[in-house]
């Protein structure tokens, strides 16, 4: 999966060509050839509980749209495809209107932790729920309240990493805890071996 050669129009390298950039990426355009997902983006991938989608309007304006979930809720199907339960909202949608009439969308994912984004160009397929029972089954998350609106599976035609510049680290609520739990339980285990050496030299 060529994710220059399909971003980089002609207006975008001249860009480059005047910037000075234009001769590495062209160099990495010969040699960033994927074919599919690696371990290391279905990883990070099944690891989010969000990310945004870009879908392209009659109005001729993009539409950027946050979707998110309990980690996992991005569902790997197959090393170019991945799906999501798309759950009810505003019911405004836009994005599904989009879709309807352009079905190729722009999806980046952040790890504000990791200092990591990835960025992937997608042909987007929106089923209904009572459609396909057992595609449902695969994509729905389990232990989360939601009410499912339709199903929406991406096809993935490209992707790529962006460098971790200028992402400042935050952590979520969960991950937080996580580390005061071990310090508490750190903090617990040196008190204790306090009171068991206080009783050890209590009986000298």
């Amino acid at each position: 999966m060529n994710y220059q050669e399909l971003a980089f129009s002609d207006a975008i390298k001249e860009i480059q060509e005047k910037k000075g950039s234009r001769n590495s990426y062209a160099r990495m355009e010969k040699t960033s050839y994927t074919d599919g997902l690696t371990e290391s983006e279905i990883g990070f991938i099944e690891s989010m509980d969000s990310f945004y989608m870009a879908t392209y309007g009659e109005n001729e304006f993009p539409y950027i749209q946050h979707r998110g979930g309990p980690p996992g809720f991005v569902k790997i199907i197959d090393d170019k495809t991945i799906g999501i339960v798309d759950f009810a909202g505003n019911r405004q949608y836009i994005s599904s209107g989009n879709i309807s009439k352009n079905p190729k969308v722009a999806i980046i994912m952040v790890s504000y932790p990791q200092r990591a984004r990835l960025k992937m160009y997608a042909e987007t397929e929106i089923i209904a729920v009572e459609a396909d029972s057992e595609l449902y089954e695969k994509l729905k998350p389990e232990d989360y309240k939601f009410r499912p609106e339709q199903m929406m599976i991406f096809k993935i035609k490209a992707y790529d990493w962006n460098c971790p510049q200028h992402i400042t680290p935050r952590f979520s609520v969960a991950e937080i805890q996580e580390v005061f739990d071990l310090q508490k339980k750190h903090i617990s285990d040196l008190q204790q071996q306090i009171k068991d050496l206080e009783a050890l030299l209590s009986k000298k």
